[in-house]
């Protein structure tokens, strides 16, 4: 980007609650790659690297019309630079005080979990869908869930868990 004549010097974004620059990174290098080797945040996972099993789903927010729009992707196909400008959240960054966020606490409730590999992946997809969708029905959820490969669960229990997470926080909102 070129302002004024000059080429700004940093890539720029959110996260966790401050502004990083990064001025040198490779142009190849992806979300995961950086969350993980360089930030040390290992509950992003890395699964097929391909963008296909959801196990590394991240949230970014940004704004968009002058709205805060929070969406989910697959951190191991984005790259470093298109975080410039959005806010990067993790599935490290969802509990406060020590209390799970309420799609973590419903997991937990519901048995939304096994192996638990998938569930970080799982857990960002369905927070930043359930921000625009706080009335889901089951068949919007295994919608929803087809971006995200379980092979423990068989996936009720998980539906489930967004179904009671989904209520908690419309209830919260009210």
């Amino acid at each position: 980007m070129v302002l004024e004549g000059k080429v700004r010097p940093a890539l720029r974004f959110r996260f966790r609650g401050r502004e990083v620059a990064l001025n040198r990174f490779s142009p190849r290098a992806t979300v995961l790659d950086w969350l993980r080797e360089e930030q040390g945040a290992t509950g992003t996972k890395e699964g097929c690297a391909e963008g296909d099993c959801g196990a590394c789903t991240v949230v970014l927010a940004r704004l968009k019309r002058d709205r805060l729009v929070h969406e989910a992707f697959n951190a191991c196909i984005i790259f470093l630079g298109q975080l410039d400008g959005a806010e990067l959240i993790t599935v490290e960054d969802l509990a406060e005080g020590g209390a799970l966020h309420p799609v973590q606490q419903a997991m937990v409730d519901h048995h939304g979990s096994q192996c638990g590999f998938c569930t970080p992946g799982i857990v960002m997809s369905v927070e930043a869908w359930l921000r625009d969708r706080p009335e889901p029905d089951e068949g919007a959820v295994r919608d929803l869930l087809s971006g995200n490969l379980c092979r423990c669960t068989g996936y009720q229990n998980i539906v489930r868990a967004v179904l009671k997470a989904a209520r908690q926080l419309l209830g919260e909102t009210r």
